[in-house]
């Protein structure tokens, strides 16, 4: 998945109120005496965030883009620690961690149950013995709610359009984004790129980590709260 400029505004469309809570949850489950592997960590508020609160963390993300914004994140706030671009389907090279977060819809990027399933085979591998695996995704509901989605705005000169629509297979979507660029000389220059996102049924997740070896699979939603038919983002709390 390629960001390029959606990179470059991702901060400013981010609700910046959801990082507390993202970290909030992962305290529940880990310390920060524990070793944590970020999988899409982007440009690095949360980890920085884990960081500052004593959490040993690397970050992971296969876009170059956003590492780099990440990476200038560190130089700007003195925080540091390792990033790595690899892909969520093989940590093989990596060594072995307590606790995996994986948050922001990212896995929702990708596309099939199969590869899913891949990425958590990878995370269960790179586990220490009763480590623990935490993820959120977009809910059913989430992603109807998507299918009339538009949100225009200007960030940073780069004026910005996304439109959402319903995607090809069931529980998809695809997002539509065009950003005009100004340029020195005041003209603006048209980009465009389409992010397509799958999620499933609970079950078929449950499912999946089951198949794949974790135990005591927890699901909850919206950062802790009971799931009903109204629920935004599924997550899920998932042992070794």
């Amino acid at each position: 998945m390629k960001y390029n400029w959606f990179a470059k505004v991702y901060d400013e469309l981010m609700d910046d109120t959801l990082y507390p809570k993202w970290a909030a949850y992962t305290g529940r489950y880990l310390t920060n005496q524990d070793h944590i592997l970020e999988l899409g960590c982007g440009t690095g508020i949360l980890a920085t965030e884990l960081t500052k609160a004593g959490f040993d963390i690397i970050g992971l993300d296969l876009s170059a883009d956003m590492l780099s914004l990440a990476y200038d994140r560190q130089l700007e706030t003195g925080v540091r620690y390792p990033l790595v671009e690899m892909d969520m389907r093989d940590l093989s090279e990596l060594e072995k961690f307590d606790g995996v977060i994986c948050y922001s819809d990212a896995l929702c990027y990708i596309e099939t149950e199969e590869a899913k399933k891949e990425v958590f085979s990878a995370v269960y591998n790179q586990l220490n013995d009763k480590g623990t695996f935490l993820f959120d995704v977009h809910s059913l509901h989430q992603m109807t709610l998507f299918e009339s989605f538009s949100y225009h705005d200007e960030v940073n000169s780069i004026v910005f359009l996304w439109d959402s629509f319903k995607g090809n297979t069931p529980y998809a979507i695809e997002h539509q984004l065009t950003f005009f660029v100004e340029n020195e000389d005041g003209r603006y220059e048209r980009f465009e790129e389409v992010h397509k996102e799958w999620t499933h049924p609970i079950e078929t997740y449950v499912a999946m980590l089951k198949s794949v070896g974790f135990k005591n699979v927890e699901v909850t939603a919206d950062f802790g709260e009971s799931v009903d038919n109204t629920s935004k983002r599924w997550f899920f709390a998932a042992e070794k």
